[in-house]
């Protein structure tokens, strides 16, 4: 049954990708722009334009270009960056693990700031205390993540200056390594000097990302936790002599965790999209940055890499939280 499952998902996905490849190849040859224009010198000949143009496979009708493209990506090959001259699989590949480590880094922030937060307002409901803690949390719900990046800036980079502003390690420190993914290869080769640098480069964007994800755990979590608080196995519980601790983390959380992990897992998708911003503001070479700087420069195949990648992403991350929720749920796995 869960085999079916799987391969019913991974059938949807595939027609998914098929409509974003699509689309995205549509639209770019839409808007206006030549990226053949945007890198070659202004004396440049019609000749040496028609040359480059070619070189790229841009002077083939619109159906040609199509097929040669999806027929390289069933490959393996997603073309060759305009702007770069390298492999796109190659170019993502390089900056993908420093995206990924910065989206799990703000996913575990969120997920631990907001459960706590939510916990202890449950604990002080009826209080003073529980106005204060969703006073607060309107105030970082509100508040969208490129704000807090350049709140945080202003803080500790310019007023108290304690944190590197940009990249992801000093480059000094960016040797030895045997794959992109720096910080999970530091720790567990041992070099937690070099983590810690790591690690100081991040705080910052992975604050600015968890901060407003934090605020959608504590507001769901705090609601399905007082709701289950006024159950009757919380009840009986309590007649039993559970404090009030004891109560919420372990009869409560674990019936609430549910709704809050399923949208938890929905936000993570739109924290990695939320990356593209972040990452351009603390100039950390992900492939939130690289989206920009290929959207500036018109870069065709590096543009409906990205796309398809995010695309990727997001339908690999949904398929995991439904099969995650079913596994938690008996009645969802069986129906």
């Amino acid at each position: 049954m869960l085999l079916a499952v799987i391969a019913n998902r991974a059938a949807m996905a595939l027609v998914t990708l098929a409509g974003v490849a699509v689309v995205v190849f549509i639209l770019l040859r839409v808007v206006p722009g030549d990226p053949v224009a945007m890198m070659i010198s202004p004396g440049a000949s019609a000749a040496d334009i028609a040359a480059l143009k070619a070189h790229y496979g841009l002077d083939a009708p619109l159906l040609v270009q199509f097929g040669i493209w999806t027929k390289g990506i069933v490959e393996g090959d997603f073309g060759t960056s305009i702007t770069l001259h390298r492999h796109v699989t190659s170019v993502l590949a390089d900056r993908l693990p420093a995206t990924i480590e910065l989206a799990v880094m703000a996913l575990f922030v969120a997920v631990t700031l907001g459960g706590g937060i939510a916990i202890v307002g449950t604990l002080l409901r009826r209080t003073p205390g529980e106005a204060v803690i969703d006073g607060l949390n309107s105030v970082m719900l509100a508040v969208p993540d490129f704000i807090w990046a350049l709140a945080l800036v202003l803080l500790f980079a310019v007023a108290l200056p304690v944190l590197p502003l940009t990249g992801q390690i000093d480059p000094a420190l960016a040797e030895g390594f045997s794959t992109r993914f720096y910080l999970t290869e530091s720790v567990l080769t041992g070099r937690f000097a070099v983590a810690g640098n790591i690690l100081s480069h991040m705080i910052m964007p992975t604050l600015a990302l968890a901060l407003p994800l934090a605020a959608v755990i504590v507001r769901l979590l705090k609601q399905s936790l007082k709701e289950a608080m006024l159950q009757d196995y919380v009840l009986l519980a309590r007649i039993k002599g559970f404090g009030e601790l004891r109560l919420v983390l372990q009869e409560a959380l674990r019936n609430a965790i549910g709704p809050t992990l399923a949208l938890t897992g929905v936000q993570f998708t739109f924290l990695i999209g939320g990356t593209v911003i972040v990452e351009r503001i603390f100039a950390y070479p992900g492939i939130g940055n690289l989206a920009i700087d290929a959207i500036i420069n018109r870069d065709f195949p590096l543009i409906q890499g990205l796309v398809l990648l995010f695309g990727l992403i997001f339908i690999l991350i949904n398929i995991g939280i439904d099969l995650t929720v079913a596994a938690l749920k008996p009645r969802l796995r069986h129906a």
